[in-house]
């Protein structure tokens, strides 16, 4: 009996913990906004951003500032090779550690990044059962290849409707994912999903994402890119491009635009243009994503809003 009660008091103490999630698209401005909570709460950032886990790849990331990583500690960025693999799993893992460490000295975990998925693995959970069939996986891929994205689309919509429903048939990776789960429990996805737990289960979570017009946003988009090519990112990317790098490294934005310029299929302007299409259709997929979850509370920024203007909307609406 002493045990269980015990159990019960920890549980209230840490939900009283709170843990705050800044999302949104990519070049909206969402790392000096947290950076600027954090530092207003008494925080530590920690990445949950899929890309700025690695190492080498900083332009290409866009990784923080040095700046901003002097105004406040952030947590899980460049830390493994981009010929390393990288999955949901390993980041929850790891992501978990530095909740416990920044919460156990009486400090704010505040998540920043545009990654989706791993938003919703750590609020909702991670199913424990053995879900992984790399083998199966690598045939997925090889579909892929030869058949297109809506073969597999069309095989996941048979085994888990449900899935499909929530899954753009364009996100191979999630498709795919999808069906290696259902291969390797014979239980679709949704169905996993319903039994997960999280950290919704034990702290309390607040989740605002940041949105501006969608043309100012695209503009902001096109001056990063610029920007980025004006900091080095093509000694980068050849640097970069001389490794095998893993599935998900060769995910970033511009490894496969600049690998296009390098071999000569077309043009500096032309793999900048191709740079900017791609990564305004990703903020597009990014703001798609977060609009599903109707936890989140969306903060409307101004193009030319002062970054401490925006986080002290946070943090009164926080207060």
């Amino acid at each position: 009996m002493p045990l269980k009660v015990k159990q019960k008091t920890d549980n209230r103490r840490r939900k009283t913990d709170k843990i705050i999630f800044i999302v949104g698209p990519t070049g909206i401005g969402k790392s000096a906004v947290a950076a600027e909570l954090a530092k207003k709460i008494g925080g530590e950032i920690v990445s949950c951003d899929s890309m700025q886990i690695y190492k080498g790849m900083e332009i290409i990331t866009s990784l923080p500032p040095d700046a901003l990583k002097k105004k406040v500690r952030h947590h899980l960025l460049a830390l493994i090779p981009p010929t390393a693999e990288f999955n949901v799993s390993a980041y929850r893992k790891e992501a978990v550690k530095k909740i416990k460490e920044i919460t156990g000295k009486g400090k704010v975990p505040v998540f920043c990044g545009g990654t989706g998925l791993y938003v919703n693995i750590l609020i909702d959970g991670i199913f424990k059962a053995k879900t992984e069939d790399p083998k199966w996986r690598k045939k997925l891929y090889l579909q892929l290849e030869k058949y297109g994205k809506d073969y597999l689309y069309k095989k996941l919509r048979r085994v888990d409707p449900s899935a499909a429903r929530r899954i753009h048939p364009h996100d191979s990776r999630r498709v795919i994912r999808a069906l290696e789960v259902f291969k390797a429990t014979g239980k679709p996805l949704s169905g996993w999903q319903k039994e997960r737990k999280g950290l919704r289960d034990n702290y309390a979570i607040r989740a605002f994402c940041l949105n501006m017009d969608r043309a100012a946003l695209y503009e902001r988009i096109e001056r990063r890119v610029d920007a980025m090519f004006k900091a080095g990112l093509l000694k980068e990317a050849r640097r970069i491009l001389r490794r095998k790098l893993s599935r998900t490294a060769g995910y970033a934005i511009g490894i496969r635009e600049l690998s296009g310029y390098f071999q000569g299929k077309y043009g500096l302007e032309e793999a900048s243009r191709l740079m900017k299409i791609n990564t305004r259709r990703y903020a597009k997929r990014q703001l798609t994503w977060f609009r599903k979850d109707k936890r989140i509370r969306w903060i409307n920024v101004r193009q030319d809003e002062p970054v401490a203007e925006t986080a002290g909307r946070i943090w009164k609406e926080l207060s």
